[in-house]
């Protein structure tokens, strides 16, 4: 299974901004995390391979929104209402397990290179 995030770039706070994720096989969960400048990487949102499950992060609730499309093979994270501490790399990931709630990054085995989101203030 490979990865590849792409979409990011410079928006200002409140601006919106949308990532895009190919992948190539299946997973039973994908998600996106995200590693600000000295600080640890953290769950951003997870959705399963139905969609019908996703959970997010409680800083990220109500502004960003998970989705999937299959039949294209793509993961998107939609980021609105962006503030400056959304600033990161972001990254998708895929797990061969349904892991959608409050997942780890050890509940991931596949991962995309990341994509750099700077928000200006």
């Amino acid at each position: 299974v490979q990865l590849q995030a792409f979409g990011g770039g410079l928006v200002q706070a409140g601006g919106s901004l949308r990532l895009s994720c190919a992948t190539s096989g299946r997973t039973l969960t994908t998600g996106w995390f995200r590693q600000a400048p000295g600080k640890e990487r953290e769950f951003v949102a997870a959705i399963s391979w139905t969609g019908g499950s996703v959970s997010y992060a409680d800083s990220v609730k109500g502004r960003f929104t998970i989705s999937r499309e299959n039949a294209k093979n793509m993961l998107y994270l939609q980021m609105n209402s962006l503030k400056p501490e959304d600033a990161a790399v972001y990254y998708c990931s895929g797990s061969r397990s349904i892991v959608v709630i409050r997942p780890t990054e050890s509940d991931f085995e596949y991962w995309g290179q990341g994509t750099q989101v700077t928000v200006s203030s």
